[in-house]
């Protein structure tokens, strides 16, 4: 029998590259594979050394937040008092300061009820009943769409709740709300001094704390939670300024910009509203960042609100 045609170079070049395509893409799917492995555990790793070296309540709530933030598409911190989820942080989102110490009724969204309640995560619908009226409309859920929620579990309560939405790795945020839960266990509780109000230089001669109304008291609370949250993300987002400016007796001038922000939203949010208000965000600048010395805010500070 006559023997075939023989093939020519280039068609023999191709079968032999077609033949070795399958080989190969294995090889690209497992370094591929390999490399995202890599890159997930690093990037867990790092997030929970910055959890573990916080060094108290206020930065690792926000250190906690930034984490799982990495790990979503959207994240926001709910603090747990009493029956009020209250939102202190958000990522994700255009305008965060919209979204400033927002309160949400527990008994107006069951979703957040249940993870508190229950102290394990919970998958929930994007509806009203759910997450809240005010969530689905600020943060402009889809109808049919999911939200994540992890409770942070500290001494048998629920101190706060990560809430997440979109693209989200359950058990990332899930092992850095346990980390976090760790830690927090390991800051001693705060002891409020027994009248908060009269903390502030000067205060309004018409109210001591107990003789405020419920609903004025619950303003200075925010207040002073507000004013802890944002020094507490001065500290942690800008460190280098904030090392520097103590060192030159300059932190209004390093830090100026985060803290006229700062006092703009305090002016609007709670002085605006409360006849007896101080101000706990100067109160809060004096203590923490300039260490209880006031020089080191700097000749150009403008001082407390008036």
């Amino acid at each position: 029998m006559a023997p075939g045609p023989l093939k020519s170079p280039v068609r023999q070049l191709l079968e032999d590259r077609l033949s070795s395509l399958p080989m190969e893409a294995d090889t690209l799917f497992i370094e591929s594979r390999e490399r995202a492995r890599r890159d997930f555990a690093d990037l867990l790793n790092q997030a929970v050394r910055r959890i573990r070296m916080a060094p108290d309540a206020e930065e690792l709530g926000a250190t906690l937040l930034d984490a799982a933030a990495q790990f979503s598409t959207g994240a926001a911190l709910f603090r747990v008092s009493g029956d009020i989820a209250i939102l202190e942080r958000i990522r994700g989102v255009p305008d965060a300061a919209a979204f400033t110490m927002l309160e949400i009724p527990l008994a107006s969204a069951a979703a957040l009820a249940s993870a508190i309640e229950s102290r394990d995560p919970v998958t929930a619908l994007t509806a009203p009943s759910e997450v809240s009226a005010e969530l689905i409309r600020l943060l402009d859920h889809p109808a049919t769409g999911r939200v994540f929620l992890y409770p942070v579990v500290v001494r048998s309560r629920v101190p706060a709740l990560i809430y997440a939405w979109g693209s989200v790795q359950g058990s990332a945020i899930e092992l850095l709300g346990q980390v976090a839960a760790a830690v927090w266990s390991a800051i001693p509780e705060p002891t409020p001094p027994p009248d908060l109000v009269g903390i502030a230089p000067a205060p309004a001669p018409a109210s001591s704390w107990d003789g405020m109304p419920a609903d004025e008291q619950r303003i200075h609370l925010r207040a002073q939670r507000f004013a802890r949250v944002q020094v507490a993300e001065m500290r942690l987002f800008e460190a280098d300024a904030v090392q520097s400016g103590r060192a030159q007796r300059s932190l209004y001038e390093a830090l100026g910009k985060s803290i006229d922000a700062a006092r703009e939203i305090f002016r609007k949010t709670f002085f605006a509203s409360c006849a007896s208000m101080v101000d706990y965000l100067d109160l809060e600048l004096t203590r923490t960042l300039a260490n209880d010395n006031p020089d080191l805010l700097g000749k150009t500070y403008p001082g407390p609100l008036r």
